[in-house]
């Protein structure tokens, strides 16, 4: 692995501690998302800095960003953009809308209904946006970071299978260690510390890092270990719906941009046990559903560790 490229990794990952405390982990695979050219959900209850992170990656990169405050009354023009006559021209003109960013922060995402929210997965799947008969692509490199409230359901829709196939990782913030809840008290407001975070790397520097995600080594027998914990999503007794070949592509690159992450260039085992829960629960669809969000998400995790646990670890 060369110098040069984990000193960006890891210049990237303190550039965001520097406002997140506590989270080295979740920084970690944020970072690991960011590099798979992913888009990640960030679920957690209200108040544990969901959007803190969501801003301090979007800081990190010297990229265009650009913020969406998800609510009921949004339509899908506020997100893509929308056609207005030009009286001089007498011609339609395109006015883009804020999913034109390299880096989007889609903030409690489920707050809006589910048609707006499907004005997200052209954008997030095939990297452009079709408007009146005419195709815009984004750019490059382009990432949704959305967040969202698992345990509030008034005035919140649930997010579609579709929608969440879109994203690459679901992550959980969880609550800080205690000195660095500290630390968060002492500081107060995180909004100043954001608004002077410089940028760690460049857009072409991330995508140099995307790149080379693409050439971390994955064995033949660690590949197969992957697509058999895949496909026995699509076996287990409690799940309805298993991941699809959508899913395989994104815990095949998940695992190799954990690995760059992580100083290697190649794939373990190990990669894979890590991400499973994070890149395969949120696509499972499953048969004994909790009572809300969170207690639901707690049994897809459930079932993903124990479809893992019965796959042959290849030596």
């Amino acid at each position: 692995m060369e110098a040069e490229v984990l000193q960006r990794v890891q210049k990237l990952i303190e550039n965001i501690e520097g406002v997140v405390y506590g989270k080295h982990e979740v920084v970690k695979l944020c970072v690991v998302g960011l590099l798979a050219r992913g888009h990640i959900l960030i679920e957690d209850v209200p108040g544990i800095g969901k959007t803190t992170i969501a801003q301090s990656i979007a800081r990190s990169i010297d990229c265009s960003f650009s913020r969406v405050q998800f609510t009921s009354d949004m339509l899908p023009s506020d997100i893509i953009g929308v056609s207005i006559l030009n009286p001089k021209t007498n011609n339609f003109e395109f006015r883009p809308g804020p999913i034109f960013a390299s880096v989007v922060l889609a903030d409690e995402i489920n707050r809006t209904p589910p048609k707006t929210q499907s004005a997200l997965l052209e954008a997030m799947s095939e990297y452009r946006v079709s408007v009146d008969g005419k195709t815009h692509p984004v750019p490059r490199p382009f990432m949704v970071l959305a967040t969202q409230n698992p345990v509030e359901y008034e005035g919140t829709y649930i997010l579609p299978e579709s929608q969440l196939d879109r994203f690459l990782l679901r992550v959980e913030m969880g609550y800080p260690p205690e000195d660095d809840e500290m630390r968060i008290m002492r500081r107060r407001d995180p909004l100043q510390v954001i608004e002077d975070l410089k940028p760690a790397i460049s857009a072409d520097e991330l995508i140099a890092l995307q790149d080379r995600v693409g050439q971390v080594i994955v064995d033949e027998s660690v590949a197969r270990y992957l697509l058999a914990i895949v496909r026995g999503t699509r076996t287990h007794e409690l799940v309805q719906l298993g991941a699809s070949p959508r899913g395989s592509l994104a815990f095949f690159e998940a695992c190799q941009a954990r690995a760059l992450v992580e100083g290697r260039d190649y794939v373990t085992p190990g990669d894979a046990k890590t991400m499973a829960p994070l890149v395969l629960a949120h696509r499972l669809l499953v048969k004994s559903r909790g009572a809300d969000l969170a207690t639901a998400a707690q049994e897809r995790i459930r079932v993903v560790n124990e479809i893992v646990q019965g796959v042959k670890v290849p030596v």
